[in-house]
């Protein structure tokens, strides 16, 4: 009897939940009720694509990522990788150990060594992308290049955001991922196969895309912008409190955004008119951050911190897919403390090999987000002296030995001609990283994509579209 009743509990339980989870997948993964039949052609700067369900049905138009996030091809599509594959190529013993301590109710016990850890997140811009597709548990997506990345479902990845398109014929719908609160429910056509990125044709109306010079005590850095990392658009709106209540201001209404306390910003509008607002994360020391896509770097992210101000003006569309050419692989030599210089193709901290990876390492509160292809060279002095990179356009950054340029970081490998086996090159042995520059990169080096599409293939056909490239 008592069996039977926990039997009977646990499934009115389970059933609960399988109706909560169903509501909530009804919320936020089956499309929405489209809010328009008459969607405007989307601008070649737009994320566009073609979604395709479980149940082969297709939805094709602008995409934006979790409805008010990621719009624009430079925007970053982030995950965590299932497995480092280039370590294979590396014999455990020589891999550097670190301490694991082992804690009793918070007291160390012991603290014994192992190897590092090899995991590594994925970064990629979504113009750097053919598509993503769920295979199982796993996020798979393709680069241009053709190289394949699986990511962890479950693991922190832009996936469970999930996607707002403007389908031309169905009008504005939103669509989620399979995990709804940690279960996975089956709900057949309603779930996403895979997103196919594509070139939009030259029609749609130009976006009104954030753009100006955030000013911070390191410099200023000037490109479009994402406030607190995801605002991006003239639409968008930014929320606080004033001395009179609540207040919503678009952001195409403002003139300049400046650091009023620890806790609050001093807006100004358009028409002169100044505001003080608090009360949020999104103006206040809890901010996550702005980046800016500045054409020197590729992009920083500025902490509440290190910023100061942040002054609007036009910037224009932004690059389109067909700016953003295949990555090459990491091209280079790597000198050692004790004068060997090893050249071939690189394959950096066991994990970036090709020229659309980035190199990510803070200075003063402004983290740099730099494609591999656009660096000449890493100098990296002794002791704790901060790393110098320069760059092709000849400009040279002074960062701290943090992030990718860390102790954590787990050497290089290089593939010598000639040689089998790859030599590695452990990372306190590196002194100094010289990069081939690639043929092509973006941003481009001394010259300016504005315009055109690349043609993809989607199921191994080609993916015919409007446009063509030129050269400003």
């Amino acid at each position: 009897m008592k069996r039977a009743i926990i039997a009977g509990g646990a499934f009115a339980i389970g059933l609960g939940l399988a109706s909560a989870g169903y509501l909530a997948f009804k919320q936020n993964v089956a499309p929405a009720t489209p809010t328009s039949t008459a969607v405007a052609e989307a601008h070649p700067s737009f994320l566009y694509g073609r979604i395709t369900l479980d149940g082969g049905a297709t939805y094709e138009g602008r995409l934006r990522w979790g409805r008010d996030q990621e719009a624009f091809w430079g925007d970053y599509f982030n995950g965590f990788k299932n497995q480092n594959t280039w370590a294979a190529h590396v014999p455990p013993e020589r891999l550097r150990k670190e301490p694991h301590p082992i804690k009793i109710f918070g007291i160390e016990i012991a603290r014994p060594e192992g190897q590092i850890d090899l995991t590594r997140p994925f970064m990629a811009r979504f113009g750097d992308i053919t598509r993503i597709e769920l295979l199982g548990r796993n996020v798979r997506v393709t680069i241009k290049s053709g190289t394949m990345f699986d990511l962890g479902f479950y693991s922190s990845n832009d996936f469970d955001d999930g996607v707002r398109v403007w389908d031309g014929s169905r009008g504005v719908l939103d669509f989620g991922p399979r995990r709804i609160r940690a279960i996975d429910f089956d709900f057949g056509s309603r779930r996403i196969r895979a997103i196919d990125f594509l070139p939009a044709a030259t029609a749609g109306a130009a976006p009104q895309r954030l753009h100006g010079t955030v000013r911070t005590r390191q410099g200023d850095f000037t490109g479009f912008i994402q406030w607190n990392r995801n605002k991006g658009v003239g639409t968008d709106e930014l929320s606080g409190r004033t001395v009179d209540g609540n207040l919503r201001l678009r952001f195409d209404t403002l003139r300049s955004i400046a650091r009023h306390s620890s806790d609050s910003s001093l807006m100004t509008l358009l028409d002169g008119r100044e505001i003080v607002l608090s009360g949020t994360r999104e103006v206040g020391h809890d901010n996550l951050g702005i980046y800016v896509d500045d054409w020197r770097y590729g992009r920083v992210l500025i902490s509440w911190d290190a910023f100061e101000r942040l002054d609007f003006s036009p910037g224009g569309s932004g690059p389109a897919y067909g700016d953003f050419p295949p990555g090459h692989p990491l091209m280079g030599s790597v000198t050692t403390r004790a004068g060997l210089r090893l050249a071939g193709r690189l394959v950096y901290d066991l994990d970036e090999s090709e020229t659309t990876e980035t190199l990510d390492a803070p200075s003063q509160g402004v983290n740099y987000t730099i494609p591999f292809g656009m660096i000449a060279s890493i100098v990296l002095p002794g002791g704790e002296e901060r790393a110098k990179v320069t760059l092709h356009n000849g400009e040279q950054l002074q960062l701290e030995r943090s992030g990718d340029l860390g102790g954590g970081t787990a050497g290089m490998l290089v593939f010598v001609d000639g040689i089998q086996r790859p030599e590695y090159v452990l990372w306190t042995d590196v002194e100094q990283v010289n990069f081939h520059r690639p043929p092509s990169m973006y941003p481009p080096q001394g010259e300016r994509w504005i315009t055109g599409a690349q043609e993809p293939k989607v199921d191994g056909k080609p993916y015919k579209a409007k446009g063509t490239r030129s050269k400003r």
